[in-house]
């Protein structure tokens, strides 16, 4: 029996992948993220399947029901929010699970920022501009960060940082990174990505120097950099009339010739 580990997206419904869908449909038990999860991916469950949510438990509790349940022959739907490579907590779930000698699978899903990105209606790596991605976060709760990660050192490269889990430090963060990107570089705060009630609030890392509204927390993205909004960028050379592609060879010069 087997515990799978599934990515069920950013939010919305129907931004999960087909494997995960087939997955869940599956699996006699289904452990998921309450809070996080939205009700509806529950449908694909089986009838008569066992539903749980997760929220209120603690690890071992978790790691617990995957046991009875693959004792007694069932495969388990383990769903987490977004993508399972970040921020997932899944990698303390599945050392237990080799203790344990339980087999496991991992799916992967919509991450929060391409989300937030598709929301905006931006490429988050445009030529010329920036061609690098950190996906960061600030100190929490839950998990402290390492001297070197700092959102100084990051903006140093001048790449655009999708900083998540950090909306209730917004103040530290823009007095951080307006030194390096200045103060007029554009920025934009994504709430609850493709959900029903998503919120978008645009602006510049100045224009966020005072917070935003108290009722936007918790699962907000901030988005910092210069592709935010820029209409000046150069041209991708991919699709250029002079470039040789390596599946089209010589295109370009059979495409003069014509």
């Amino acid at each position: 029996m087997t515990v799978h580990f599934i990515g069920a997206g950013p939010g919305a419904a129907d931004l999960i992948t087909l494997r995960g869908q087939q997955l869940i449909a599956s699996c006699q038990v289904c452990l998921y993220a309450g809070s996080l999860v939205p009700s509806e991916i529950l449908t694909h469950c089986p009838d008569g399947a066992r539903i749980i949510n997760t929220a209120p438990l603690d690890l071992d509790a978790i790691i617990e029901e995957c046991m009875q349940a693959t004792e007694l022959g069932h495969d388990v739907a383990r769903l987490h929010s977004g993508d399972l490579s970040i921020w997932s907590a899944i990698g303390e779930q599945l050392r237990r699970l080799r203790k344990a000698k339980i087999n496991f699978t991992l799916t992967p899903g919509v991450p929060s920022f391409s989300a937030a990105a598709s929301a905006l209606g931006t490429e988050l790596t445009l030529p010329s501009l920036t061609q690098s991605v950190v996906l960061t976060r600030t100190p929490g709760r839950a998990s402290s960060m390492p001297d070197n990660e700092s959102l100084e050192n990051f903006a140093r490269t001048n790449a655009t940082l999708a900083i998540h889990l950090s909306i209730h430090n917004l103040k530290q963060v823009v007095e951080k990174l307006v030194p390096f990107y200045g103060g007029d570089c554009s920025a934009a705060i994504v709430y609850r990505a493709s959900w029903p009630d998503q919120k978008i609030i645009r602006g510049t890392l100045q224009s966020f120097k005072g917070g935003v509204s108290e009722d936007i927390e918790r699962t907000a993205l901030i988005l910092v950099g210069h592709v935010l909004g820029n209409e000046t960028f150069a041209e991708s050379s991919l699709y250029s009339t002079d470039y040789d592609r390596r599946f089209r060879p010589g295109s370009a010069n059979e495409e003069k010739k014509l």
